[in-house]
């Protein structure tokens, strides 16, 4: 019986219901000082981190692995790469974290660049639009799962239309809402360790675990017929392939790392929870474990629902439809509840993390500068604090439905997710410079995020709602005010990069150009200077970073202010340990810098650092005059540290420059010896037709009697011979060109069916009329903007060469054409025996001709072809597994005509 969906409803009712109440008694337990050992444990700490893996990980990876392969391993790659070397740049952030009190990342940018509350406020609207297309693949991935089950609860004859979507994703969206505010609002103190959060997110973290691995012992040995027969699948599919686009991988792999470092809800987790900085040496190889085992299935569910599941399926779903289809009930209640707990685990956490960020960075100021009195006026803060949480939380959820509403929820769910992993991973510039660089600036960290978030947005965020939405189609066709070169996907005339690649090429680029030369050309002010010491050599000191004057204010304003914010008991206990601490009994502690510094940690904890200091200085009054004696003392140490580093450096330059004299020299040794097997070569194929030609040119020279019918068959072996020695000419001239870049490419239109057959009619013509060609192709003409004739020249040297390798007795040729999502692909098949598994490798070389060929030839048509291929932005490929002899030749889309719809978003099978 299949499952219902107010059966559904209310079993994820109870399920929240259970997470609450594990929070609720682990925040109870941290309170009472019990339960230390769990809650404080590295487990924990580590399933915490599995936040990263949200519904595009439970979902969308399987969704991810059916469209492009194994290219959703990066999606797991980069976090990996990050804990592993967890000593470079994650010990620091944590030390940083710890010693600092941040509360966020806007937090610690802002802390490190003079505790700038301009600079918090930019990072953190950022981060919220940011993170608002994560928020709407959320609710995309509960409400694509939840259709499933309302389709065949409304009975057999019930499509997904008579669900909808946008209503239910409404009503996700709420519930996850009110459920945050009651969940994460209860308490102020932000850096205060959410055990509750933590413990229900590491129950989460097994529950989703749990359940994919579920579904793939499920898939693996209940359909596809144990790991034998699975692999199998696998070798046999074409996502199977190890088809690895060094451009693509190497960016997603970059992308993901810097999302892991610089998503709110991560930093949340791996930063402001962390409870102990040990923790990371375990963690960093326990959760690539993690990840490990969620990768583990994603491709056996992939091939397997291809190969089971009705053409159309939405791949995103396997993980769900799978047990659906073979009637698995509970096994697909326990699905649903795994996606369920990746988006909930992770809308709550980054709700948590936005919300804190706006109130201390966005509201407090606001509201401070608002205040006649100051900081010293009347008034709950606490009462503020905490409504302005609830209210962000509300909005940031409304802007996660909103997204949802406007892109339609209809895009992938891992385009999607990369769309909000190019918007955070802006910060990276100004984070990892701020922590490693000490003549980073405010005025570069504020360029750079200016410069790569608006690129962002046009090159990836816009352009994600579609055409005639958020930008028009003559922007996308012709650029933004008709300049051409400011189109959204090509950016500056670059033309045929993937969309992804050229996005996160540009915005990280020149955002990071922007930090570097602004930070070299601009001064850092003194605070930004004793900041910045403190975050880059944070691992060899903690001394305070502010130098308060003393006796400036009494105790009683401090109490006052302290008591708005963190409330009169925690203000009281606060003040009664330092008083303790400096020896005054029940009395108010001294207004020393000390106590000052510690009570500016302490209220940062709950409204921020930039907030935080900025209260604070409205009553102490700023800061003492020796911070301008501490620089200029500090100067002379500082200069020799910096001609020690010079020198330094002067030292790992020679060094570098002389390993770079080796390679170069082992290079032309190579090049040395490729050039003499090329010269003989060349000079073997010259030789055979020269021979001939002198050869029998001397016969007809020397004979005194020849008959007409010897003197016609030795003219027509010379003129045969003068015939191939021209190709061979024509062909290295062509490789030349091709190889050198010289080539001229004369772009037109076309209709692909045209071009083939003009292929086939030349290549007949040509000598290759015994074999039979066969055209297959789609009923929609495929228009095509591109240099025509060189792709003719690809065609006939592919037939050509089917003419020649085919030895079946009846030799045939089919070439069939698909458009899909990447371009429009060719395929040239023949019944042949195909090309042993040996030469596949070498058979694009120059001058390499595979064993039993027919005819004559140099070896230089599939070398032509390939160099032809890479200048008109596509690629050609061997097929192996196909019968015979199979090509591929794949066509950008970008060789679309513009005049053209987008392509449909099949994929090549």
């Amino acid at each position: 019986m299949m499952v219902g969906l107010n059966q559904l409803l209310l079993v994820c009712l109870a399920y929240v219901a259970f997470l609450f109440l594990i929070a609720f008694l682990a925040e109870r337990a941290a309170v009472q000082g019990r339960g230390a050992a769990l809650l404080r444990s590295p487990l924990v700490y580590t399933l915490s981190l599995s936040i990263y893996c949200t519904a595009w990980t439970f979902y969308g990876a399987v969704g991810y692995a059916a469209r492009s392969g194994l290219e959703y391993l990066t999606i797991y790659l980069g976090p990996s790469l990050v804990m592993i070397g967890w000593w470079w740049v994650l010990r620091r952030l944590v030390s940083i974290g710890r010693s600092q009190r941040v509360t966020s990342i806007a937090d610690l940018i802002s802390s490190r660049y003079g505790k700038s509350n301009v600079l918090a406020i930019v990072v953190t609207l950022m981060a919220v639009i940011g993170v608002t297309p994560y928020i709407a693949l959320q609710l995309q991935s509960v409400v694509l799962s939840l259709s499933i089950f309302a389709v065949a609860d409304l009975g057999s004859t019930a499509t997904p239309a008579d669900f909808n979507p946008t209503r239910a994703a409404f009503w996700v969206a709420t519930g996850l809402a009110l459920f945050t505010v009651l969940f994460g609002t209860r308490n102020l103190n932000a850096n205060e360790r959410h055990h509750g959060i933590v413990i229900a997110v590491a129950v989460e973290a097994v529950v989703k675990l749990v359940a994919l691995m579920a579904v793939g012992i499920f898939v693996v040995w209940g359909l596809a017929g144990g790991v034998s027969d699975t692999l199998a699948r696998i070798d046999a599919s074409t996502i199977g392939a190890w088809d690895v686009q060094g451009s693509r991988w190497a960016t997603l792999t970059l992308l993901s790392a810097a999302a892991f470092l610089c998503l709110p809800r991560m930093f949340q987790v791996m930063v402001v929870e962390n409870d102990d900085e040990s923790h990371l040496q375990i963690a960093s190889w326990a959760f690539p474990l993690y990840v490990m085992a969620m990768s583990l299935f994603v491709m056996p569910i992939a091939v397997v629902g291809l190969d089971l599941l009705p053409a159309g399926s939405n791949p995103d779903l396997f993980v769900l439809t799978l047990p659906l289809s073979q009637n698995q009930n509970g096994l697909a209640m326990l699905s649903f509840l795994g996606g369920f707990s990746s988006a909930t685990s992770m809308v709550i956490v980054a709700a948590l993390a936005l919300s804190t960020m706006v109130s201390n960075h966005i509201v407090m100021p606001i509201w401070l500068a608002s205040r006649q009195g100051g900081a010293t006026q009347s008034g709950d803060v606490r009462n503020v604090v905490i409504l302005a949480r609830r209210m962000s939380i509300l909005l940031i959820m409304g802007l996660g439905f909103s997204y949802y509403r406007l892109s339609g929820g209809s895009g992938a769910l891992a385009a999607i997710g990369t769309i909000s992993f190019g918007g955070v991973a802006q910060f990276l510039p100004a984070l990892a410079g701020g922590i490693f660089w000490r003549g980073a600036t405010r005025s570069g960290a504020l360029a750079g995020l200016a410069v790569g978030f608006a690129l962002w947005l046009f090159t990836m965020l816009l352009p994600s709602f579609g055409m005639d939405t958020a930008l028009s189609r003559s922007t996308f066709e012709q650029g933004l005010l008709g300049i051409h070169w400011l189109r959204p996907q090509a950016l500056f005339g670059i033309d045929g990069l993937d969309p992804t690649v050229h996005a996160v090429l540009w915005s990280l680029s020149l955002n990071t150009m922007a930090f570097v030369v602004t930070s070299i050309f601009t001064f850092p002010t003194p605070m930004e200077r004793l900041q910045g010491a403190q975050f880059v050599n944070v691992m060899e000191h903690t001394s305070p970073n502010r130098v308060w004057a003393a006796s400036v204010a009494g105790s009683e304003d401090l109490m006052i202010m302290t008591q708005r914010i963190l409330g009169a008991a925690d203000a009281q206990q606060f003040f009664r340990q330092e008083a303790e601490a400096q020896g005054m009994g029940g009395q108010l502690p001294e207004p020393t810098p000390e106590f000052v510094q510690a009570l500016e940690r302490e209220l940062a904890a709950s409204v921020g650092a930039a907030t935080a200091h900025a209260m604070v200085s409205q009553i102490v009054g700023g800061t003492s005059v020796s911070v301008q004696d501490l620089l200029a003392v500090a100067d002379e140490s500082a200069q020799l540290l910096e001609y020690s580093s010079q020198l330094e450096e002067k030292s790992r330059e020679l060094s570098l420059t002389a390993a770079q004299l080796r390679t170069a020299n082992e290079k032309l040794t190579q090049l040395s010896l490729q050039k003499d097997a090329f010269l003989s070569q060349i000079s073997h194929e010259l030789r055979t037709p020269m021979t001939s030609i002198r050869s029998f040119s001397e016969i007809l020279r020397d004979a005194e009697e020849m008959s007409d019918a010897d003197k016609t068959r030795y003219a027509s072996i010379i003129h045969t011979e003068t015939l191939r020695l021209t190709r061979l000419l024509n062909d290295l001239l062509d490789l030349s060109v091709l190889e050198n870049g010289q080539v001229s490419l004369h772009l037109s239109e076309g209709e692909l069916n045209e071009v083939l057959n003009r292929a086939v009619t030349t290549a007949v013509a040509g000598g290759a009329a015994a074999l039979q060609v066969e055209l297959r192709g789609g009923t929609e003409p495929v228009a095509l903007h591109t240099d025509l004739d060189r792709l003719v020249q690809v065609f006939i040297n592919l037939i050509g060469n089917a003419q020649k390798y085919c030895l079946a007795e009846n030799p045939k040729l089919v070439i069939t054409t698909q458009v899909t999502a990447q371009g429009v692909a060719i395929d040239f098949v023949d019944n042949g025996t195909g090309i042993a598994a040996d030469e596949q490798g070498v058979i694009f070389e120059k001058f390499y001709r595979v064993t039993g060929a027919q005819g004559e030839g140099a070896g230089l048509g599939l070398a032509i072809c390939q160099e032809i291929m890479v200048r008109l932005g596509g690629h050609i490929t061997y097929l192996p597994g196909r019968g015979g002899a199979a090509f591929r030749v794949t066509l950008p889309v970008s060789a679309l005509s513009r005049s053209e719809a987008p392509p449909v978003t099949s994929e090549v099978s």
